[in-house]
């Protein structure tokens, strides 16, 4: 039997650092990132479900979102403001992260790449999950803006006018339930946040 290097590589995400061109008071890698989108992707699923008579699997979406940045352990994590340039950068960097990603993919044993396909690959996604994770993704790097904010680093100012301006545009009632409901306690201490317990 031939070893795989899958998740040999995938171990490695956590050794790529998110915000490369910020000042943080804490690094983010893309291992820890990719674990809290999946769970804010999960929460949006099943909020969607109970509350807004959504009709969605909360788990492949978590499993989506686990591994919706899987290709950067290829490609590295570029910046959003150098990726989305221009138009004509972020066609580019599209191709190569699908490079990346059936790079990752054919590491895999061949009986086993239908099973990590649909996750690994976002041409499988459908419309309504793609953009479930990509609203987790945003509120994610919101949430990041808040920590880094309430520690006093005044470098991510511009980055959560900026996504505050996304999650307005990528707006729906599961997030707005999502934003109101956890949001508020990311500006807290831990001790505010055990005292209510």
């Amino acid at each position: 039997m031939k070893p795989s290097h899958f998740f040999a590589h995938l171990s490695r995400l956590k050794l790529i650092n998110r915000w490369p061109l910020m000042r943080n008071v804490r690094t983010e890698n893309v291992s820890e990132h990719s674990l809290q989108v999946a769970f804010v992707a999960h929460a949006l699923a099943i909020i969607k479900n109970r509350k807004f008579n959504g009709q969605v699997n909360p788990e492949r979406i978590a499993l989506m979102a686990m591994y919706h940045d899987a290709s950067e352990v290829l490609t590295g994590d570029m910046p959003t403001p150098t990726k989305y340039y221009n138009p004509q950068i972020a066609i580019e960097y599209k191709k190569i992260e699908k490079i990346a990603q059936n790079k990752l993919i054919d590491m895999l044993p061949v009986d086993l790449r239908e099973d990590f396909r649909p996750l690994i690959d976002d041409d499988f996604y459908s419309e309504q999950e793609k953009s479930i994770v990509k609203q987790a993704d945003v509120l994610c790097a919101y949430l990041k803006t808040i920590e880094e904010l309430s520690a006093g680093n005044n470098e991510f100012k511009l980055a959560e006018q900026r996504l505050n301006k996304t999650l307005s545009e990528r707006d729906s009632p599961e997030m707005d339930y999502f934003i109101d409901v956890f949001v508020p306690s990311f500006n807290l201490s831990l001790d505010e946040i055990t005292l209510d317990e």
